[in-house]
């Protein structure tokens, strides 16, 4: 408790800002980032069997931020180059540091999923932050108070573009088993994928590219276990690919991972030996090139009437395993280590066997809408989301404000392989397709075609 309460205190901190007026109608802007490299040494994320600690670093791993404001209401993006999210208890320090340091009323925040970043954990012993989190977030909720401060009038565009760097990993064979495909250097297809690039860019009012976000599916995956560098893997080529077409004042790049739950890069794990680096720099720049030639061609606007609708509802979903039964079989097969990921599976109250995840949901201008899922959604969840949603532009996050594993679709479910039948998802059968459906219904409500009470009775 000490040391959450130190943390809260580093936080809490920041100096208290005079925010700009806010203007009805007026959508405003801001930008940060900051290195939130760690030291070396710590344990890494992403592969169970990689125990040697980080030895280096290749390239530094980023957070950054983009702060929106219309009228009362201001909404802090951030994005990290790291594995996942960080845990429960330090996401509300983080949005509680920047309600009090900039007026900030929503924060999301979402992960790359990159596996060459440090380890991160639900819950540490006696509560105690390793030092790298507490700086890393201090960090971010400086650059959150950054962004904020220096929000100016901007205008919107979007636009979409096509990439082909991965694949589906799991192929349902004639059958009906499912073989994985852990790599695929030979580039065969295998469907579901989605190789939609969706591109948001945001400019000042006089035209001068501020951010371009971009939205893609696939996990960055290219390094493998062997790697003991930190590393953005191909996001961090993708993004410096997209900033460096525009030139000597380039717009800030966001990346914000989709559905890629089942969706590998080709050049998946590669050894070291194996020329890895080159071919994360092939994955990040195809990738990297697309985004910045639909980027260019965005036609930004500014709103008559700028608005912002931001819903995080915690939904109550059940284990989809007896919890006893699953928690004891994970130990006797993975030991302690199994639960660093999972120290939820602990909180479970044993008579309604539920956890409360996170589903997010963000409306731009009645226009734009974005929704958020806390894990590793199946790419069919992406391409649903996109194919229902009632505005055009519909982008879809996963590893977003929280991290509880894999979310496959109940037809994956059924069918088996890695992260669908096994010890990788333990959320119930359907929680996936329920969280779309809620977001559908929030973006339903905040464009106003949803009411909370039938017409004879207003």
């Amino acid at each position: 408790m000490r040391a959450i309460m130190r943390t809260a205190a580093v936080l809490g901190l920041l100096t208290l800002l005079v925010s700009p007026p806010l203007q009805s109608g007026v959508l405003r802007a801001g930008v940060a980032r900051v290195d939130i490299t760690p030291l070396l040494g710590l344990p890494m994320y992403g592969y169970f069997g990689r125990t040697r600690p980080a030895i280096g670093t290749m390239d530094p791993l980023w957070a950054r931020v983009l702060v929106l404001e219309a009228g009362e209401k201001r909404v802090a993006l951030v994005t990290l180059d790291l594995g996942r999210t960080f845990g429960p208890a330090w996401m509300a320090r983080l949005r509680e540091a920047a309600r009090r340091s900039s007026g900030i009323s929503s924060v999301l925040v979402t992960a790359s999923h990159t596996h060459a970043g440090p380890n991160i954990l639900d819950e540490y012993p006696a509560d105690q932050l390793p030092a790298w989190e507490v700086a890393a977030l201090g960090k971010i909720a400086k650059a959150i108070e950054e962004a904020a401060r220096g929000t100016v009038e901007a205008r919107l565009g979007t636009g979409y573009g096509k990439a082909y760097v991965g694949y589906n990993r799991r192929r349902v064979d004639p059958d009906g088993t499912v073989t994985m495909l852990w790599q695929n250097p030979d580039k065969i297809a295998n469907a579901p994928v989605d190789p939609t690039v969706s591109v948001l860019r945001v400019d000042t009012t006089s035209g001068k590219p501020l951010a371009v976000l971009v939205n893609y599916a696939c996990h960055p995956v290219v390094f493998g276990p062997d790697n003991l560098q930190y590393s953005a893997d191909f996001v961090g080529v993708m993004v410096r690919a997209v900033e460096q077409s525009f030139g000597s004042a380039p717009p800030l790049c966001f990346f914000f991972q989709g559905a890629a739950g089942d969706i590998n890069p080709y050049f998946a794990t590669t050894p070291l030996g194996q020329d890895a680096v080159k071919k994360r720099d092939w994955t990040g720049e195809q990738l990297g090139q697309e985004a910045a030639r639909v980027a260019k061609e965005i036609w930004t606007e500014t709103a008559p009437n700028a608005s912002l609708d931001y819903a995080e509802d915690l939904l109550p979903i059940r284990v989809r395993w007896n919890p006893e039964r699953f928690r004891r079989g994970l130990l006797e097969g993975y030991g302690p280590r199994v639960f660093e990921d999972h120290a939820g599976l602990f909180r479970i109250e044993p008579a309604r066997q539920e956890l409360r995840l996170a589903m997010t949901a963000l409306l731009i201008n009645k226009r734009i809408a974005l929704m958020g899922m806390p894990g590793e959604p199946f790419v069919d969840f992406q391409i649903n989301w996109r194919d229902r949603c009632p505005v055009r532009d519909a982008l879809f996050l996963g590893y977003t404000n929280g991290y509880y594993d894999y979310f496959p679709t109940i037809r994956a479910a059924a069918e088996g392989g890695y992260g669908a039948a096994d010890s990788n998802t333990y959320i119930e059968l359907g929680a996936g397709e329920r969280m779309v459906d809620h977001a559908l219904g929030r973006i339903y409500e905040m464009l106003g075609r949803l009411s909370d009470m039938p017409e004879d009775l207003r």
